[in-house]
């Protein structure tokens, strides 16, 4: 039986301090938030998805951070199945960016602004301390020397994070717009959302999907037992997220353009516009990391083709 031998710099090194601050701070957020009451909560009627979302980012990033801190503190890293230098960075990262958005969502559509209440605010700073601690810890994973931080810490590597994130936003935002035009068509049925939106939400899932395979990859130390070239894959799987989400981004401004029409009718005048315009952002962020990291493939393969 392996013996676990605790130092004092295990747990005074800036990370652990780091992890630490995250941990406490996303352990408020989600309690404060949980504890909140009716009138504490918005009417809004997409209320409840993103009210969901953002506890499902914060209980799920705390988990993951403290079974990291609990595994890096033992040193057992060498019994996780996984890349811990990739796994650690990608962690971070992501976590970053959910909890952005979930800092960002959550004063907009979740806590009521028809009065001052102190919890709702109190989860909203937290939330945002929170972001800050997954943002310095993905700073300092990156400053580490080359032998200490993977491949995810790398320009490309985060880029794959981003597009990660970016699908993950894109499905809810379909998913809000798709239930908004159901109850709008009650009695319709499917029929009643456009097939703008099914097309944009057919090209985000397999966006998801291409980067999700791509991170699972990396996270698994599985590039070598791929049977095609991987970096071969990577320039492919970018090409097909800048096309699909070109495809995705022209369909999306036209949908925001339409808004416009004083004919056009929300089911809910406050955040059905607004529900489209953000999409139009984030995909515009999202071709953006897809296009860069395409740049990135193909400098590589022109480089290793002239090695």
């Amino acid at each position: 039986m392996p013996v676990i031998v605790l130092e004092a710099s295990d747990l005074t090194s800036p990370l652990s301090l780091v992890r630490m601050w995250a941990l406490l701070s996303g352990c408020l957020t989600f309690s404060l938030v949980a504890s909140l009451v009716s009138p504490e909560l918005t009417s809004d009627t997409h209320q409840p998805s993103f009210r969901i979302l953002c506890m499902l980012t914060w209980c799920l990033f705390f988990i993951l951070t403290f079974l990291i801190h609990v595994v890096n503190i033992i040193q057992f890293h060498s019994l996780v199945p996984i890349s811990w230098k990739n796994l650690t960075v990608t962690v971070a990262a992501l976590a970053a960016l959910m909890t952005f958005s979930a800092s960002v969502t959550f004063p907009w559509a979740v806590m009521c602004h028809e009065g001052v209440y102190l919890r709702p605010i109190a989860a909203s700073l937290a939330s945002c301390l929170t972001f800050l601690a997954y943002a310095t810890e993905a700073y300092l994973i990156r400053t580490q020397t080359q032998d200490q931080k993977g491949y995810m810490a790398s320009v490309p590597g985060l880029l794959k994070v981003l597009q990660l994130w970016g699908g993950c936003e894109m499905i809810v935002l379909v998913v809000e717009q798709v239930r908004g035009a159901l109850v709008k068509g009650a009695g319709v049925g499917l029929a009643a959302v456009g097939w703008q939106l099914w097309v944009s939400g057919v090209v985000y899932a397999l966006c998801l999907l291409m980067s999700l395979g791509t991170v699972m990859v990396v996270l698994g130390d599985c590039a070598g037992r791929c049977p095609l070239p991987f970096d071969r894959l990577l320039a492919s799987f970018s090409l097909t997220g800048v096309l699909l989400y070109v495809v995705a981004t022209i369909l999306c401004f036209t949908r925001v353009l339409e808004q416009q029409n004083p004919g056009q009718e929300f089911t809910d005048r406050k955040t059905g516009p607004t529900l489209v315009v953000m999409e139009a952002v984030m995909t515009s962020i999202t071709l953006l990391a897809y296009t860069v990291d395409l740049a990135f493939s193909i400098k590589l393969l022109r480089d290793r083709s002239h090695a």
